[in-house]
């Protein structure tokens, strides 16, 4: 109720003047109301015997000549002269009315107006700032729904708490010192960009990036993210934009923070939406409207840059690209570096880089954070490398149900893992360890790749279907997984990489590259029977084997062999 006052208010220019003429009214009513608010209807003589003759009457005020009664309910008048007050006597109590009635009741009215007032007043003062939130409950109220409010915020965060982004780093150095100095820029007429875009996959630490260059700014921050400004109705979003820079400008140097930008930044025609093409052409004009350093400066966020609409990406807009990938080994020794910080843990953080590949930022707060819970769940009050183990693939690829094999399936398993297992070490393709029940185990850091190491990896992903039909002499629906990582990564190779023996690339040629690399594992596979089965045995014994297991297993193998020969 107090915020449609305000806005009643509002449209209404709040000076004094117009106070005064709003108490003036609101006075003129109440002491009007108060002066006609007797109803009484005046009765005759004989009107007023049938009453005394009723004994109806239960209460009689006598003031200034008149007789006020009260019967059923209603007030009624008799003159003072008309009547005989001797017949009241006996039938109620006659009263003399109160003469200053009446002005008691208008200073306690005077009192509730300036109260009125008063709290009129502090709406009006108040209403300016006031966060207007905009609900739309379907259309009957939503077209007054359209007030928007945006509130700033400083962000603590700077760079010191935000690992993995030194190659970034300097980018941004160059918007923070600009906001910091602005007047030394103008100075020397340079133009920094009105917009950075930062791209890059979800978790990467983009908002966090924004919230650091805020910090270390120490300007008003303004989050919002694009899904915000999809309106159901046609100029509300275009209104929120519009607003939202105004705010901006009127607090600069300030920061507009734009997440998700793509939800409202789509290249225009694909899949038209009238309210989204009006509040991109708004963010577009209001882009281009900012005057030269005008001390605002937007960063938009999206993990889908080729989705977005060039006019967005021309200079003079998000001129300046940023992009961020997943971090590299080093990167996450410095982000689990922050997380571990100030926690009791005996973990080898090398170790922890080096089996949290493909992890995101945000996948390795997680990462921290479930293993912490796991420590705690075992009693222990130190972190250990076994509760980083036993949470990995909860955090990279969900909780999955645990699966009760049959002693016969778990002999087929073990042997089907066994020789990937076999097959990475002898191929020299990294892994720490292997699970009887783990699907995905090959990660690397490395940008660039050979083909004999990409074909390397082939073999593995082979190698289990290969010792099945070896040694099973059968095929199994547990090898489903590694045949598609296998044609993916084949495919990768002939028509991304050009790695196939032909130049024109072809499905045949995929086809080859595959057939070639089964052959040449299943002939390995098939001269390692005794090292196979002792990988695959400890496997169906203990479910995991890492690397070095493999590696004393092979030389035991070896020295028996050696020793069968002398």
């Amino acid at each position: 109720m107090r915020s449609k006052i305000a806005e009643i208010l509002q449209k209404l220019k709040p000076n004094k003047l117009n106070i005064i003429l709003i108490f003036l009214f609101i006075l003129i009513f109440l002491l009007s109301f108060v002066y006609f608010r007797n109803p009484s209807i005046y009765i005759s003589k004989a009107e007023y015997d049938s009453l005394i003759d009723n004994k109806a009457i239960t209460k009689a005020t006598l003031d200034d000549g008149k007789i006020y009664l009260k019967y059923n309910g209603k007030d009624y008048i008799v003159l003072e002269d008309a009547v005989d007050l001797k017949e009241l006597f006996g039938v109620t109590k006659i009263e003399k009315a109160n003469e200053s009635s009446f002005w008691v009741d208008f200073i306690i009215l005077a009192i509730m107006v300036f109260l009125l007032i008063f709290a009129i007043d502090k709406i009006l003062k108040n209403a300016p700032a006031r966060k207007i939130i905009v609900e739309q409950k379907g259309l009957a109220n939503s077209t007054n729904s359209s007030n928007f409010s945006f509130t700033p915020s400083i962000s603590n965060i700077k760079f010191s708490d935000v690992a993995g982004i030194d190659e970034v780093k300097s980018e941004l150095v160059e918007i923070v010192d600009f906001l910091k100095n602005p007047i030394k820029y103008r100075n020397f007429g340079i133009k920094l960009p009105k917009g950075v875009i930062m791209a890059g996959p979800p978790g990467v630490g983009k908002t966090l990036i924004a919230k650091a260059v805020a910090g270390e700014s120490g300007v008003p921050f303004y989050y919002e993210s694009g899904a915000n400004f999809s309106q159901m109705y046609v100029g509300l979003g275009a209104k929120r934009v519009r607003e939202l820079f105004a705010n901006a400008k009127a607090n600069a140097p300030s920061i507009i923070f734009i997440d998700e930008i793509d939800a409202i930044g789509k290249s225009r025609g694909e899949g038209r939406n009238d309210e989204r093409e009006v509040t991109l052409n708004q963010l577009l004009t209001e882009m281009d409207g900012f005057e030269e350093n005008s001390g605002v400066i937007v960063i938009a966020a999206t993990n889908k840059i080729d989705m977005i609409d060039d006019a967005l990406l021309r200079p003079g807009r998000f001129d300046r690209r940023i992009f961020i990938s997943l971090p590299n080994f080093k990167d996450r020794i410095e982000i689990l570096k922050l997380h571990l910080k100030g926690k009791a843990n005996s973990a080898d953080i090398t170790k922890l880089s080096r089996m949290s590949v493909g992890f995101s930022g945000a996948g390795l707060a997680t990462f921290v954070n479930e293993a912490m819970i796991n420590a705690i769940r075992r009693g222990s009050e130190i972190l250990e490398l076994s509760d980083f183990e036993s949470v990995k693939n909860k955090v990279l690829i969900g909780k999955k149900k645990d699966l009760v094999l049959s002693e016969k399936e778990k002999e087929i398993q073990a042997l089907y893992q066994g020789a990937k297992a076999l097959s990475a070490y002898w191929y020299s393709v990294n892994f720490s360890k292997i699970n009887l029940l783990e699907d995905d185990f090959l990660k690397d850091d490395s940008e660039i790749e050979s083909k004999t190491t990409l074909e390397n990896k082939l073999k593995v992903y082979l190698s289990g279907m290969a010792a099945l039909k070896i040694y099973k002499e059968d095929s199994f629906s547990n090898s489903k997984h590694d045949v598609k990582k296998a044609l993916n990564l084949a495919n990768i190779m002939i028509f991304d990489y050009a790695m196939g023996d032909e130049i024109m690339p072809s499905q045949q040629v995929v086809e080859s590259l595959l057939k070639k690399n089964f052959d040449e594992v299943s002939e390995f596979l098939s001269s390692m029977g005794s090292s196979l089965v002792s990988v695959s045995k400890y496997l169906f014994a203990f479910e995991t084997v890492t690397a070095d297991k493999i590696k004393e297993i092979l030389s035991k193998e070896y020295d028996g062999e050696e020793n069968a020969k002398n």
